[in-house]
């Protein structure tokens, strides 16, 4: 199997992980970058405060996303993107909550991807004294980027992957994960969901 999969990073305008207000994503293909996008998102309706922490970090403002797409709008263009592709973020546990928390707060179905963690492969890649995402982008030889740009970061976090993958002699995300005794895990279904989609069967 080739190196294919969709790197992601997601902005947040408070400390609600589904206040989501900008997003960036990287297509992989066979250990290549082919496509990168990024837009706002208007985050969902009682999470769209922004902090001035926030703003501080990433320098997005409500008035940035006034006319932006609403998450459950925007969500039909960030899975065409996707497709059926594992996930990876630099941190991913938060990538992937914000995912699931923002779909949960307006009642939209989260899709069940699978994901990995750029933040682990570093750790088990480089030998560093941090491993915040610019320092381990410029080990794999990915520097001088907008960090806190969402496109960027995700454009960044690919790198590291691809870089990863090479040096482990990884053909695909799984075998990377299987060398450096990592998981692949899936975002999982909401209870409801699940027991919906176990009733149907069931019928």
């Amino acid at each position: 199997m080739p190196l294919d999969f969709t790197a992601i990073d997601f902005e947040t305008a408070n400390s609600s992980s589904a206040s989501a207000c900008a997003v960036g994503l990287t297509r992989v293909r066979d250990g290549r970058v082919v496509a990168s996008e990024g837009w706002l998102i208007k985050p969902p309706t009682g999470h769209d405060r922004f902090f001035e922490l926030n703003i501080g970090i990433h320098g997005i403002r409500a008035e940035n996303v006034e006319g932006a797409a609403d998450w459950t709008t925007q969500l039909a263009d960030l899975t065409a993107f996707v497709g059926d592709d594992v996930l990876v973020a630099h941190n991913a546990g938060f990538d992937m909550t914000v995912l699931r928390r923002a779909c949960e707060v307006t009642d939209a179905a989260c899709p069940p991807y699978r994901y990995m963690c750029s933040l682990q492969v570093s750790r088990k890649t480089y030998q560093l004294a941090s491993y915040r995402l610019p320092l381990v982008a410029a080990a794999a030889g990915f520097l001088d980027f907008a960090h806190h740009d969402a496109t960027a970061d995700a454009l960044a976090c690919a790198h590291i992957m691809i870089d990863a993958a090479h040096r482990a002699g990884a053909q695909d995300i799984v075998e990377l994960a299987m060398l450096l005794g990592l998981r692949v895990p899936r975002i999982p279904v909401p209870a409801a969901a699940s027991t919906a989609v176990e009733a149907v069967a069931a019928a």
